[in-house]
């Protein structure tokens, strides 16, 4: 009943009054994301959502658009400058996420949406991360954020979608602001955001 229903209508009226409430400060962010991203302060990217299928999603950009002499884009942790570095350690980035989250795409709660291409590269467990509407936040942000491997990460995800209640949300949503405050698990341990996911090896 929750997940099918009630689920839904919390995550329209929630995303709603915080767009609302939090309007003066996106306001403040959209200014300031043009100043120091030197543009445009906006990040759009196709995300694979609720049975894959593909939507575009909404941040905070976080890394300018910095390239070498020979046009290519330097690499994340150089294109991460301060100010997106504080937006990211606040996940201040994804509020623009609310309108996805108000539309249908997203849930406030759910699995992360990651990129297309690594759709291909899930397992057959793995791919029931996509049973759901992803999720501004998730289980797996929560518990070790970008910290943990990839792995680790699908198994609380895949774990998610198959016990979806209120109580976990309300739950996960606790977990996730004691993670923000504490800004833990940012960045994994060899990257300044996360490793490519380039597939799970089967244990022959």
């Amino acid at each position: 009943m929750y997940a099918k229903y009630i689920k839904r209508i919390l995550d329209f009226v929630l995303s709603l009054m915080a767009l609302i409430v939090l309007s003066p400060l996106l306001v403040i962010l959209i200014i300031l994301g043009a100043v120091f991203m030197r543009g445009n302060p906006f990040f759009t990217q196709a995300r694979p959502g609720k049975n894959e299928k593909i939507f575009k999603l909404i941040k905070f950009r976080t890394m300018d658009n910095r390239k070498d002499k020979d046009g290519k884009l330097l690499p994340d942790d150089v294109r991460l400058n301060k100010y997106g570095r504080i937006l990211r350690s606040t996940s201040l980035d994804e509020l623009p996420e609310l309108i996805n989250i108000l539309i249908g795409d997203m849930s406030i709660v759910g699995p992360r949406p990651l990129l297309v291409k690594y759709l291909p590269r899930y397992n057959e467990e793995q791919r029931h991360r996509h049973d759901v509407r992803p999720g501004l936040t998730g289980y797996a942000q929560a518990h070790g954020r970008n910290a943990v491997t990839w792995e680790v990460k699908f198994k609380m995800d895949v774990w998610y979608t198959r016990n979806i209640s209120f109580i976990t949300d309300v739950k996960v949503i606790i977990d996730t602001v004691k993670v923000v405050l504490k800004r833990d698990g940012i960045s994994s341990d060899t990257s300044a955001t996360m490793e490519e996911f380039m597939g799970t090896k089967e244990v022959s």
